[in-house]
Order: structure tokens, then C-alpha cells, then sequence
């Protein structure tokens, strides 16, 4: 990944706003261009090593059998199949022909021709690359922003290590990117008043917007910004180097740049409605709130109160930074999916408070950078053949996860549907087997209604044999321990025909 480029040489300042002491822009000193080799190549290690690491943990991990990958995975299929993207759901059997926006069709084209060419292994390489692209847009921001490579290294594996649950082949991965490009701008535009970089924010939105819907997000932020430059304009006591043109101009554009895409206006639609259903928020795992119960969860409240403690104890209170992390604290701890928030939110005003000794600044030059994230490319590349990271090892994982052997024997007998399975399956499901299905992870696309009566009936609920889409299924599927299982083989609607310490799998008798 490359460094955006650099910001222009003019300023914008809010007229009677006084300048502020080049020593607050944090410039590094010239001195620290002369130093040693030794510590610059010591720190060029260092820095391979820190952004390596998170993906090579990635890597370690292997996850491949995540249920949600799979349903992209076979939308980007039929987007090549058809040329085109789906505005009806040809996936789901009750709602089948519904209206339904492929709202990350990039992301999914992206994984597919991925996985195309080198299989499960080419989904590994996504999330390894997607975080080693976020590793380096965290030195990036942060490293502009404090001069002492020490905090820089600090804060960088502090943030990293509060995303440690997403690394996973979802498209989430790319809304870190962006977010934390956009701050990468706002923060240094705002410091010196320089408005170039800021023709970068429709481009991003513009691609943003076509891979996942939580560009809103970063719009949201955006928003935060120009109130602040507004404020100031109007001399309320708010201190701001860029005027309100500039930033009005790059949300306009912005807003305008995210309506590129398959659905247009209509996508900002969509994010209304996935927003508008808070009864999802319950049920999903990881729509729900932080639980606690790790390191990771921890951190993310330990950056959250040390930025917030940061701001009291230099008694600055600016608009831009008090917004952020209000909006970060909101969202994060809403849902522990959206924790990058805070951890870019805390990364960047810890950077811009941290003070240090200017004369232990050490300046890695922009070629050892370079280099740098080279070699952390070639530690992960080198992590893949370490670790054994090949084809078979992945679908033996996804195996002892997924109902692989269910599904074979169902093609084998080529039995039919209509579908009835449980949720966590459904999205592997619309790959494997290509039949539409009862429900999957498309939570907000059922609606809350639909979950409910699913995870009810599975639950062995006391009118479980009342469940529409039940009564109606020629094929059951679902996990061998769950109720709805053990009350199907008592049941004489149904004949057991497949059951493995994973799976069983039911016929209707007709």
C-alpha cells in the first residue's frame, strides 16, 4: 500500500483565527534526519515486524469457515453468470423474488474470482492482505501525527490488537481501510489547514459505498467536520484552519461520489433500513455489545478512556475530537463488529496528545518505509508455506465446522426441496447446495420476525411443528444436537436419512 500524497503547500485558515505555534504541528526537527543507520535500519525492522505480525496471526488462523462467506462467495457467482447485480433475492425460498440490493457486489465479485483461481487458500490471502493494508494505513495516520516512532509502534499495536476478533473474510475488513484513511485526512488537513487531500474523500466514498454499507459511517464523521468548520466561520469559539467551503465541498462531493454505484440514491435507503432494525442487534453475535470476557474486549475500553483522559489533562476540548470519539463510544460499544471505530477514533487524538522529547525523534526515511512494508508482504507470503496453508488442510477445517458430508449426501441421492435449515448454516448452504433456503445470515434482509419464528422452531418451542416454512419442507437440515432434531426423529412426517456427529438430514414422507 502506498502513502497518499503529500499535502500542498498552501493553507486555508478561518479568518481572525490566530495561527498556531509550528511546535503544536508536531514538525520533526531537522536534526533527526541525521540520524544514525543503525537506529533507522533498527527501526525499519521494527516496523516490518509490527505490520506483519497481525497478518500473520491472520494467517495462523486460517478462517475459511466463517457462515457469512459463503453466501457472497455465490453471489459473486451469479453477478458473473448474469453481468449484472440482483435487485430481487434469488437465494431464500419464502422470499423468493423479493427486493433485495447486493449492496457489497464489489467485495463479492472481488472474493470470487479469488477463490476461482486459488481456491480456500485465496480467501486466507484476502483477510491476510486486507490486514496488512490496515496495519499500514494505522502507521500511516498515526506516524503523521507523532513524530517518536516509540509511541508510534505503541499505538499501532494497540489498535491492532482491538480488531483481533475481524480478522475474517468479511467486508467489514474494508470499511477499517477507509475509515482510517478518512480520519488520515480529516486529522491532517484540519492540523495544517492544507486542502488537497481532501479531493481523496469522494474517491474513497466512491468505492466505499459499492463494498460495504458502513460508508454511512465515514460520512457520519465527515459530518463532524464540517460542523466544526462551520462553528467557526461563525465566531462561537470554535478554532478551525480550514474554512467551511472546503469541507462542504469534499461532503457534497462525497455524497454525490457514493451514489456511483448498481442501486444509486437508493443506497442510502438501505442503510436507513439496516439501521432501523435494532431487533437484530440481539440476535447476532457479533451485532451484539462487547461482552468482556477477553484482553481484546478490554483494550478497546483501556484506548477509549486514555483518549478521553488525553483530551481533559490538556484541558483542549475541539469540536472535531470530542465528536469522534463520542460517535466512537456510541457505535463500539453498541456492537463489538464496529470496535475498529474506536480504535482509530483513540489511536488518532493519542497521537495528536502524546507529547514526547523532540530530540529523541528518529525520522525513518520514506525509502526504509517502502522497504519496510515489503518485507512484512514477504514475512506473510513466507507465513503461508510455514505454516502449511494449502487447499486440503483448509477444507478438512471447513469440514469439522460446516455440514460438508450432509451436503454430499444429499447430492448424492439428489434429493429435493423446499429447504428448511437453521440460521447459522443457511449461508453455506446457498453455496453448497444451490437450492434456495429457509434462512441465512442475511439478518436484516428476514427481518426480525423471520429469525424469531426460526431460531423458536429450532429451539424445540412448544409450537415448533406450527412453523409454516417447516410444514412445508421436503429436505430438513440442521445440527444433530439441536431440539428440532431430537423431535424429528419421533416425528412420522419425517424419515432420518443422513446423520453424522455434525449433521442430520430428513425427508419428508409424502
Amino acid at each position: 500500500m502506498t502513502s497518499l500524497p503529500g499535502p500542498a503547500a498552501a493553507s486555508e485558515e478561518v479568518r481572525g483565527t490566530p495561527q498556531r505555534p509550528e511546535a503544536e504541528l508536531r514538525e520533526v526537527p531537522a536534526s533527526s534526519s541525521q540520524s544514525k543507520p543503525s537506529e533507522k535500519i533498527a527501526q525499519a525492522i521494527a516496523l516490518a515486524v509490527l505490520l506483519a505480525a497481525p497478518a500473520l496471526i491472520c494467517v495462523h488462523s486460517a478462517i475459511v469457515a466463517d457462515p457469512d462467506i459463503w453466501w457472497h462467495l455465490r453471489v459473486g457467482e451469479w453477478i458473473l453468470q448474469h453481468h449484472a447485480v440482483p435487485h430481487v433475492d434469488p437465494f431464500s425460498g419464502p422470499n423468493a423474488g423479493k427486493p433485495w440490493e447486493a449492496y457489497s457486489w464489489l467485495y463479492e465479485l472481488l472474493t470470487i474470482q479469488v477463490f476461482s483461481r486459488f481456491g480456500l487458500a485465496g480467501i486466507v490471502g484476502y483477510s491476510a492482505a486486507m490486514v496488512l493494508a490496515i496495519a499500514v494505513a494505522f502507521w500511516h495516520l498515526i506516524k503523521r501525527l507523532q513524530p517518536d516512532f516509540s509511541i508510534i509502534a505503541l499505538l499501532v499495536f494497540a489498535s491492532l490488537s482491538c480488531l483481533q476478533h475481524l480478522y475474517s473474510p468479511r467486508p467489514w475488513m474494508f470499511s477499517i481501510l477507509f475509515f482510517v484513511l478518512e480520519v488520515d485526512i480529516l486529522m491532517v488537513a484540519r492540523r495544517t489547514g492544507r486542502v488537497r487531500e481532501l479531493a481523496w474523500l469522494p474517491v474513497i466514498f466512491a468505492l466505499w459505498s459499492n463494498i460495504h454499507i458502513q460508508f454511512i459511517d465515514g460520512l457520519l464523521v465527515l459530518a463532524l467536520a464540517v460542523a466544526e468548520a462551520l462553528a467557526a466561520g461563525r465566531g462561537i469559539g470554535v478554532r478551525a484552519r480550514l474554512r467551511a467551503p472546503w469541507l462542504c465541498a469534499a461532503m457534497a462531493g462525497s455524497i454525490v461520489a457514493a451514489m456511483v454505484n448498481p442501486f444509486g440514491w437508493h443506497i442510502y435507503r438501505v442503510a436507513y433500513d439496516l439501521a432501523s432494525q435494532p431487533g437484530v442487534l440481539n440476535k447476532i453475535n457479533e451485532l451484539q455489545a462487547l461482552p468482556f470476557r477477553d484482553v481484546t474486549d478490554f483494550s478497546v475500553l483501556f484506548l477509549a478512556l486514555a483518549a478521553a483522559a488525553a483530551l481533559a489533562w490538556h484541558r483542549r476540548f475541539p469540536v472535531f475530537e470530542i465528536g469522534l470519539l463520542t460517535f466512537a463510544a456510541v457505535v463500539s460499544f453498541r456492537s463489538q463488529r464496529d470496535t475498529w471505530v474506536m480504535a482509530t477514533a483513540a489511536a488518532a487524538i493519542l497521537a495528536t496528545t502524546i507529547t514526547t522529547r523532540r530530540t529523541a525523534t528518529v525520522r525513518l526515511p520514506a525509502v526504509g518505509a517502502i522497504l519496510s512494508i515489503a518485507a512484512a508482504a514477504l514475512m506473510v507470503l513466507t507465513g503461508f508455506r510455514m505454516m502449511h496453508v494449502d487447499n486440503a488442510k483448509l477444507a478438512s477445517r471447513v469440514a469439522n465446522v460446516l455440514p460438508v458430508a450432509a451436503v454430499d449426501a444429499i447430492r448424492a441421492k439428489g434429493y429435493a426441496g423446499p429447504l428448511f435449515n437453521d440460521f447459522n448454516w443457511g449461508g453455506y448452504l446457498i453455496w453448497a447446495l444451490r437450492m434456495p433456503v429457509s434462512i441465512d445470515g442475511r439478518a436484516a434482509f428476514y427481518g426480525d420476525q423471520a429469525i424469531d419464528r426460526s431460531v423458536a422452531t429450532w429451539a424445540g418451542a412448544p409450537d415448533w411443528n406450527s412453523d409454516p416454512e417447516l410444514k412445508s419442507a421436503g429436505l430438513v437440515i440442521g445440527p444433530v444436537k439441536a431440539p428440532l432434531t431430537q423431535l424429528l426423529r419421533m416425528d412420522p412426517h419425517f424419515q432420518l436419512i443422513f446423520e453424522d456427529k455434525l449433521a442430520a438430514v430428513f425427508v419428508a414422507r409424502r
